[in-house]
């Protein structure tokens, strides 16, 4: 919308780049252009504003397919006013002079007319074209067709409107249609993830035998090895016990015969001992066979009071001790008459 300020009873417009502004002062066409700024009187003013600029039309509507299902189509339309004045002339794009707003909704007639004529187009593919195709292959074939069916329409270049672009975004069936299409492929995903599940499984199952016959394995080699362990073990002990027994027989053959050794030479200092003690008692028998018996008696009584035990005192009645000492004071060789 272009600026409009006062001044003194006149008015001052200053239009956008994108707006194409014809002003016409009594019927003649005082200024045509973009981004025109002027000014005139509002009185014998009469103004006309073109937007020139590429401009997006969103539109969504209703189809049936060939099976009578319904969908929705939404396209957008890319357009723009290649003849501001031939649009000028078959449209209502004059403004107030005072404020420069549209007398009239140019553009909502614009939309209208394409709206209606890609509806049509769009209508007449999707009626021979079944829903499992369309919705498959149908934005292309819609966008082709609309796109084809607008550069055709005679009304738009009269008008003075070129088509930029047509874009189909999506083609919907109603939700339960949706639903019901969407159930297949969610089995087929389904029956997918269960299989992978069932091979997950069957692959976890195999790699717990793998592992419970390796276990297994590794306890028969175990018990096997404890086996040969049992035997080692025993033929060590059969072993240890024949070596610990020839060590013993050794050592009680090396015993018998020290002891024997022992014996034969305690016989033999016996046998020297009482040699000795023969030969001691022979020469003491000797010694005393020559020796007078009053000696012999004396070592008697000595040896008597050596072995006698401790006499603290002795009384002697006076006829013993009398015939004690006349028998020590006889001569010797003196016998009693």
């Amino acid at each position: 919308m272009a600026d409009i300020t006062r001044r003194f009873g006149w008015r001052h417009l200053r239009s956008a780049p994108t707006a194409h502004i014809r002003h016409h002062k009594r019927g003649r066409l005082a200024h045509d252009g973009r981004g025109l700024s002027f000014w005139y009187r509002s009185l014998s003013a009469a103004l006309s504003e073109v937007p020139v600029d590429d401009r997006e039309l969103a539109m969504a509507f209703h189809a049936r397919t060939a099976d009578f299902q319904d969908v929705t189509v939404q396209a957008t339309v890319t357009y723009r006013i290649s003849d501001p004045a031939e649009a000028a002339n078959r449209l209502d794009f004059s403004v107030d002079p005072d404020s420069g707003k549209w007398r009239g909704a140019p553009l909502e007639q614009i939309a209208t007319l394409l709206t209606e004529t890609a509806q049509q187009h769009t209508l007449d593919v999707l009626a021979r074209t079944p829903l499992a195709v369309a919705l498959v292959d149908g934005v292309a074939s819609v966008r082709e067709r609309v796109a084809t069916g607008l550069a055709a329409e005679p009304r738009l270049p009269a008008t003075g409107i070129d088509v930029v672009a047509v874009r189909v975004v999506a083609i919907r069936p109603e939700a339960e249609v949706e639903r019901a299409l969407r159930t297949p492929a969610r089995e087929q995903i389904q029956q997918e993830a269960d299989r992978a599940t069932y091979e997950r499984r069957a692959v976890a199952v195999e790699r717990e035998r793998a592992i419970a016959e390796n276990e297994l394995a590794s306890q028969i080699e175990l018990a096997r090895r404890e086996e040969q362990l049992v035997d080692q073990r025993g033929t060590n002990a059969r072993r240890e016990a024949e070596e610990k027994a020839a060590a013993d027989g050794v050592r009680t053959e090396a015993e018998a015969a020290r002891k024997v050794r022992l014996a034969h030479a305690d016989a033999e200092a016996a046998r020297a001992t009482g040699a000795a003690r023969a030969e001691a008692q022979a020469a003491w028998l000797r010694v005393h066979g020559e020796v007078d018996p009053a000696t012999l008696h004396a070592l008697a009584a000595t040896r008597l009071a050596e072995n006698l035990p401790r006499i603290e005192s002795v009384t002697l009645s006076p006829d013993v001790l009398t015939g004690l000492l006349a028998r020590l004071g006889r001569p010797e060789g003196q016998e009693e008459a």
